[in-house]
């Protein structure tokens, strides 16, 4: 016989947690389908339990304009991070970052300004030329600067990106999506919570110019607090919002839509939507006992390696029967940490989430004569 004893087991119930309602056979829910939107692309996302409520195209790669910032940003966010770089490094503007179009800040060829100006140039007035001078400060040139940015794209799981340039002018070979730029605009807010600030900044003073966000919402919706508007003839209007309300936080991505206007209502369209028929629990923590085999031990502490966060149509999670399933493969000893449960929440026998549980403790295999007795059922 193997000297491991693998212990196999079908999948079945272990613990049930809280019984359904005696009244949810008898419930009703009603969740609309999305609203139609004229635009290339959407997709709202959860940021907490990263659940896509809905989108239409989310994976057609799309020019990304000034959305491209949002990783130019990350970027510098990370390399502060690292203490790389300083908010008060001063930055010596080249002529290419004076001479570059579109949208600008307003540098000037020569002068050295303050990391952090230019920064908040580029989030909140959209400067071309400051996220030029940026990338050029950080990597030497904006090319070097885009292999970051493309490095980066990689490990947030930006499947469908790549990125040429820091400042989202056009170019044939920069592309994204509008379920990547949800998942960027999510690890803004996740991983620089003390920079995310900037992007609900209604307006910024540089050289006497005071320009506004381009993020209308901010105005128009106090719950939404970010992120970042784009436009190029190629790409069409860009936006992408985040909003939080009764502790929800939503991110939208609007791609290709047809005016400033447009894109602001859309946006405002799929966030109601969203926020008005799902909602999205937290569960903090979890800690039961289930029983095992092939152990010293009878019984084994699980619970979650890490909050968890469900989003559901409103309703659903009150009414669920939420029960711990055994793993159907694992093999002994158990190490604290390992996966061998999950916890599956039903309603009217479907299942509506499943969330990894961990062992909370060591659960050492038992002896070779105690297995093979526990095994043939002696």
């Amino acid at each position: 016989m193997n000297k491991t004893l693998t212990k196999k087991l079908s999948t079945l119930t272990i613990i049930t947690l809280s019984v359904l309602s005696l009244n949810a056979q008898a419930a009703i829910f009603i969740t609309p389908k999305a609203p139609s939107i004229n635009a290339a692309a959407y997709i709202v996302m959860d940021h907490n339990s990263g659940v896509v409520i809905a989108s239409s195209k989310a994976d057609e790669k799309r020019s990304p304009a000034s959305l491209t910032k949002l990783m130019t940003a990350y970027v510098v966010f990370q390399l502060i991070k690292d203490d790389r770089i300083s908010l008060k490094d001063e930055v010596k503007i080249s002529k290419k970052a004076w001479q570059t179009g579109g949208s600008k800040s307003f540098v000037e060829v020569g002068k050295t300004i303050k990391l952090e100006t230019l920064l908040k140039g580029m989030i909140i007035q959209s400067g071309n030329d400051s996220a030029v001078a940026l990338a050029e400060h950080i990597a030497g040139t904006e090319g070097t600067f885009a292999t970051y940015m493309n490095e980066y794209a990689k490990k947030l799981d930006m499947n469908n990106t790549r990125f040429e340039n820091a400042s989202g002018l056009p170019h044939k070979s920069q592309h994204t999506t509008a379920r990547d730029m949800a998942i960027l605009a999510s690890a803004t807010i996740r991983d620089f919570p003390q920079f995310y600030p900037w992007y609900s900044q209604k307006e910024f003073t540089y050289h006497g110019i005071k320009q506004h966000n381009r993020n209308k919402l901010l105005w128009s919706d106090h719950t939404v607090d970010g992120l970042k508007t784009g436009f190029t003839k190629r790409a069409g209007y860009n936006l992408v919002a985040s909003a939080k309300r009764v502790g929800m936080r939503l991110i939208s991505v609007v791609l290709g839509s047809v005016g400033t206007q447009a894109r602001t209502s859309q946006t405002q369209t799929i966030l109601d939507y969203s926020f008005r028929f799902f909602e999205t629990t937290k569960i903090n923590k979890i800690s039961k006992k289930i029983p095992i085999s092939g152990s010293t031990k009878k019984q084994i502490k699980v619970g979650f390696k890490t909050p968890q966060a469900i989003t559901l149509p409103r309703g659903q999670y009150k009414l669920s029967q939420q029960v711990i399933e055994l793993n159907t493969d694992f093999k002994m000893p158990i190490n604290k940490g390992d996966n061998i449960a999950h916890l599956i929440l039903k309603l009217e026998g479907e299942n509506l989430a499943k969330l990894p549980i961990i062992a909370l403790e060591d659960a050492p295999e038992s002896g070779f004569f105690s297995r093979l007795l526990e095994k043939i059922g002696l």
